[in-house]
């Protein structure tokens, strides 16, 4: 048995401190004996960071912002834990000598150089950073083959794919099915969604996610998201990968056979699970947590995507196939959107249109290197705030 299938696994978590992040601590501190945390990082929430460092005891901590660096090594000074400040910070985490499992929780495009050092540096990764393969997919599946190197989905939707898909071949499968709850307008006329406010769009009915991805599921670009992460971590086309409405959020994804049978991943919306699943791949452990009871279980019902009302599905499909840095800039123009929304300086059907014209000013560049990716996300922050400075 090789040390990377070993029953003990050394963790590094970047994004300690966001829902991914404090979720996985809950996963870590429920089998102690399983996991041990040698590195935690996040961005600058020094007093939680502070507590999970005196609670797990990692051999190094970091933070992105300096200023909370500092902050941080006086707290954690009769500790005597390492403490590293900066993005050589977040580096010195996502290469941590003794992790064998890098977890990637943060929010952003942040998250790709730091999976490609921990790729570099020969650690397996639990990717539950969206962006990373959204922007720069072709670049981080080719290093982690050519490296060896497992890539772990932690999204509810491709963790379940990714046992959905196990043991089987490849031309077997027929198409992938994501599921979507359909988020908290599921069901909303154009009229309607205009009235959108940040308290609404935050308000998800089944998910307790981050702002940024509760309002990406509000638009249903975060499913758009999760289409072109499913291409790159399965290798399946993007004509061959569905979404339909699922507002139970019990089936998580489905796999769809030539035989026309379907598999489905059937849970209880709780990220604990897909979280436990990935850092203990390939084996699966007993849960301290409730199972689904189908006895109690709603219904469930699928519903097509209302894609007139929500186009954002539409713009991730074209951006997916259009390939190169489209993706990149994709992602990076509906970063920015999002968090003008959040701070009222656009409306919520702005968020489409901002992206939408930001794309239809790039020219994709093919097989972009991390440079022409990061430039490319640059230039797509820059083109969103001018785009959403017209709509104010």
């Amino acid at each position: 048995m090789s040390d990377r299938d070993s029953t003990t696994r050394n963790l590094s978590i970047i994004g300690s401190t966001g829902s991914i992040g404090r979720q996985a601590l809950e996963v870590v501190a429920a089998d102690p004996e399983r996991f041990r945390v040698v590195a935690l990082a996040a961005d600058r929430n020094v007093a939680l960071i502070a507590e999970q460092s005196r609670q797990f005891r990692p051999e190094l901590v970091a933070v992105r912002d300096q200023t909370a660096a500092d902050e941080l090594r006086r707290r954690l000074a009769p500790e005597r834990i390492p403490v590293y400040g900066g993005t050589e910070g977040l580096l010195a985490a996502a290469t941590a000598t003794r992790a064998d499992l890098v977890v990637v929780a943060v929010v952003g495009s942040a998250g790709l150089p730091l999976t490609l050092a921990a790729i570099a540096a020969g650690k397996d990764v639990a990717l539950a950073n969206k962006e990373t393969l959204v922007a720069g997919g072709e670049l981080v599946t080719r290093a982690a083959r050519e490296r060896g190197i497992r890539l772990i989905p932690v999204d509810s939707e491709h963790s379940a794919l990714l046992q959905c898909l196990a043991g089987s071949r490849a031309a077997e499968v027929r198409r992938l099915v994501l599921t979507a709850s359909g988020g908290p307008f599921r069901g909303y006329s154009r009229d309607r969604l205009a009235t959108v406010t940040p308290e609404m769009a935050l308000n998800h009915p089944t998910w307790a996610m981050g702002p940024k991805i509760s309002v990406d599921s509000a638009t249903l670009v975060n499913k758009g998201l999760e289409v072109i992460e499913a291409h790159w971590l399965f290798g399946v086309e993007f004509e061959r990968i569905d979404v339909v409405v699922h507002p139970q959020s019990l089936v998580h994804s489905l796999v769809e056979f030539v035989d026309g049978t379907h598999l489905a991943q059937v849970g209880p919306p709780d990220m604990r699970r897909p979280i436990q699943y990935a850092l203990t791949y390939p084996r699966r452990q007993p849960a301290p947590w409730p199972g689904l009871d189908l006895a109690k279980a709603a219904a469930m019902t699928f519903e097509a995507v209302d894609t007139k009302a929500f186009p954002s599905l539409r713009l991730a499909y074209e951006a997916g196939k259009m390939g190169g840095t489209a993706t990149a800039v994709l992602s990076a123009a509906d970063e920015v959107a999002v968090g003008l929304f959040l701070e009222r300086r656009i409306g919520f059907l702005d968020i489409e249109r901002v992206v939408e014209e930001v794309l239809l000013r790039h020219i994709p560049q093919p097989a972009p290197t991390l440079a022409g990716i990061m430039a490319a996300d640059e230039w797509a922050r820059a083109e969103a705030k001018k785009a959403a400075a017209g709509r104010r």
